[in-house]
């Protein structure tokens, strides 16, 4: 039988209330938002983890943790008489209702782009947005570079600041190396650093323009490389040697016949 959700939400409101209680957990009652903020991070990562293992289990249970970050978020918050879940649930519809007006209104919207549009539309005209006077603003400082550096790509793109054609893109891919190539011949590395930011945040321009999740190829080119590594250190073993053994020509014949294998 399927089980009542307005209970067991209210059965979990009271858990996370027992466990800040005096008399409750002394790590949970030591927690404040600042010092929730780094699990909020790693919980929010081991879901994409389990999303990427295809494991439902596993992902039923990391998104367990995730809440209950949000559940102990807004019940410090409710300590502090700020606000409270239920607050935070209201909020929350009242803001996907307002903007979806394709849904709950008679605005058209054919695609996915249209939506994000309208709703970038609807969110400047909301109450706290006054202050946001360029269309960078807002994008939140604590995003992983590559994905920060493809949302303000974006933003620009946006309103017209974009290339035309693909060959351009990788043209200023190549004026970037040539850059780096420049600043280390010079041997300036303040410079190397700055040339190398420079080729990165052109690469990730590839990547949107392309449609191309900048932070997630790289996430699959980390686990390309962390299989075929173990592997290699798997050869290696079976072959009774250690990578001391091995010259750098030695290491890169495992390493290709590791590209066959993973």
């Amino acid at each position: 039988m399927q089980r009542d959700q307005k209970e067991l939400f209210e059965a979990l409101v009271n858990v996370i209330a027992m466990l800040r209680s005096d008399n409750g957990c002394p790590w949970d009652r030591a927690q404040t938002h600042e010092t929730l903020k780094r699990t909020l991070i790693e919980e929010t990562y081991e879901v994409v983890e389990a999303i990427d293992a295809a494991v439902p289990e596993k992902l039923k249970e990391e998104l367990g943790d995730l809440l209950l970050n949000v559940m102990l978020q807004a019940q410090i918050a409710a300590e502090n008489q700020h606000f409270t879940i239920s607050d935070v649930i209201e909020t929350l519809a009242e803001k996907l209702i307002r903007r979806h007006p394709h849904v709950f209104g008679n605005v058209q919207a054919d695609d996915a782009d249209t939506v994000v549009k309208n709703w970038e539309e609807i969110k400047r005209q909301e109450r706290g947005y006054e202050d946001r006077h360029s269309v960078l603003d807002g994008v939140p400082d604590a995003l992983p570079s590559l994905q920060k550096a493809q949302k303000l790509q974006r933003r620009a793109a946006d309103v017209g600041f974009d290339w035309e054609e693909l060959s351009d893109v990788v043209a200023k891919i190549d004026e970037e190396v040539g850059e780096v190539k420049a600043s280390i011949k010079a041997n300036e590395p303040d410079a190397t650093e700055m040339e190398l930011g420079d080729l990165l945040f052109t690469v990730v321009n590839l990547c949107r323009f392309m449609n191309v999740q900048a932070e997630e190829a790289l996430r699959k080119a980390n686990r390309k490389f962390t299989a075929r590594f173990k592997w290699m250190e798997a050869e290696v073993e079976r072959r009774g040697k250690s990578f001391e053994d091995y010259d750098l020509a030695g290491l890169d014949a495992i390493w290709e016949a590791a590209k066959k294998h993973v």
